[in-house]
């Protein structure tokens, strides 16, 4: 529970005032002058501050500046039994959270607690937000045309406050377009707040995107701030949109066009000002024609379309990728860097890198424990590596001799399809809904076809 210093130099309205709070819960520091008050304000969480104290070396009005040039993010309410509005005014004007005048009242107090611990919480979160962000990639590394292209329409949209609908295969880098276009934007002061709608359960999505009184339900020990509410100002990132709930999509919906909610368990209305970009790795078109999407969701968002090339189809940026990771790791971890030798870049090359950028980056980490200080010879890399360019599956001459000898059509497609199969599902490292997902089918028949042929 929160700590709350007040400081007066009257004993019957501290004495008042512990009463209050320590009724409700809270824990109470008490101090006579601003001298004194100046121990205990590493202690506090919010302040009650008397404008007027006579007697005392430090008053009210000098005290809150010294608050605001130390401890800026402590909430301060000042207290006066003579103050004016004239006073009041150039309290918050100096940075008081509130005012409230002297007889106190009960019931306004412990509203003005609440709301004030409320403000400092999501203060120190979005603080906390901005300084994550700042220290992460804002810009995509490459000189590939689909990149530059790709760059020049991001610095297009990102000083609008148009939303934005990011598409691309998983580990190709939509994070960092999105962090991209929030950092050129108007709002790069505010908070981007990243939502993984893949990783949260169903059940508690909601309360991840709005937020939940204490006691709505069960597990929910303390209020929690939703992340539209931390967005606010900001941009408000959805990653792996097409992975929500048709449920969660229409409260997303809803919210999205009245940019207002109400916390669960709640029957207030947060208004809010947020940015919107989201991003899958669906193919959201045949996922509206399954039923797996709303279409007025879709075209919701998809106002600005931004896709992100496999990096197959970029591979003259792997050379940067390569040197960017290498300098990454060693500052990160102190290693000794490592190079590449002509041939093992080479096949680098040639590998099509079905994780994209996130598999490099992967690879790069694993090649620092191995090699770090050396050089990576052809030799030293993973078998996968060692193919001479021919990593991806084509009927070559070895095939049709060995098809020519079968029987019939049936039988040289079912050992098409198991090579076929066999092939990919290494690249994807055994991961079947990523395979389902890359060649087109749907997971259960893949599922199938793969026990058939005994490679699961």
């Amino acid at each position: 529970m929160a700590n709350i210093l007040i400081v007066d130099d009257e004993a019957d309205i501290r004495f008042s005032l512990r009463g209050i709070l320590e009724d409700e819960g809270y824990a109470v520091l008490e101090a006579n002058s601003g001298e004194q008050a100046v121990k205990l304000l590493p202690q506090a969480d919010l302040v009650f501050l008397d404008i007027w104290m006579p007697e005392a070396q430090i008053d009210g009005l000098k005290m809150l500046e010294i608050i605001q040039s130390k401890f800026s993010d402590l909430p301060v309410v000042m207290i006066s039994g003579h103050a004016n509005i004239e006073t009041a005014v150039q309290a918050i004007k100096k940075g008081a959270y509130d005012f409230i005048e002297k007889p106190l009242s009960l019931e306004k107090i412990l509203v003005i607690v609440k709301k004030a611990l409320e403000f400092s919480k999501l203060r120190l979160e979005n603080k906390a937000l901005r300084a994550s962000v700042s220290n992460k990639i804002t810009q995509l590394t490459g000189r590939s045309k689909p990149i530059q292209e790709l760059k020049r329409l991001i610095a297009q949209v990102a000083h609008t406050d148009t939303w934005v609908l990011i598409t691309g295969e998983n580990g190709t880098g939509k994070e960092i377009v999105a962090r991209s276009i929030h950092a050129q934007s108007k709002r790069s002061d505010k908070p981007l707040v990243a939502v993984n709608c893949a990783a949260i359960p169903e059940e508690l999505i909601e309360s991840e995107l709005f937020g939940h009184k204490k006691g709505s339900f069960t597990g929910a020990v303390e209020d929690k701030i939703g992340k539209f509410a931390l967005a606010h100002k900001g941009t408000l990132f959805l990653d792996e949109i097409g992975d929500m709930s048709l449920k969660t999509q229409a409260k997303i919906l809803r919210i999205l066009q009245e940019q207002c909610f109400e916390p669960i368990g709640d029957n207030k209305t947060i208004q809010v000002n947020v940015r919107v970009i989201a991003a899958t790795n669906k193919d959201l078109q045949r996922e509206m024609e399954k039923g797996n999407f709303r279409q007025d969701l879709y075209f919701r968002l998809n106002v600005f379309p931004l896709h992100i090339p496999p990096l197959r189809k970029r591979v003259e940026d792997i050379p940067l990728l390569l040197e960017e990771f290498i300098k990454l790791f060693s500052q990160e971890h102190n290693f000794k860097p490592l190079k590449f030798s002509k041939e093992a870049l080479n096949a680098l090359l040639q590998y099509p890198w079905p994780g994209n950028v996130r598999e490099l980056k992967n690879f790069v980490e694993r090649m620092f424990i191995l090699y770090a200080g050396k050089e990576v010879g052809l030799k030293d890399l993973p078998s996968e590596f060692k193919k001479n360019g021919q990593s991806n599956f084509d009927l070559n001459q070895d095939w049709i001799k060995e098809s020519s000898q079968l029987i019939n059509f049936k039988e040289a497609r079912s050992e098409f399809e198991r090579r076929f199969l066999a092939h990919h599902l290494k690249l994807v490292q055994g991961n079947i809904s990523e395979l389902a997902r890359q060649i087109g089918l749907e997971r259960t028949y893949l599922y199938k076809k793969l026990k058939s042929y005994n490679l699961i």
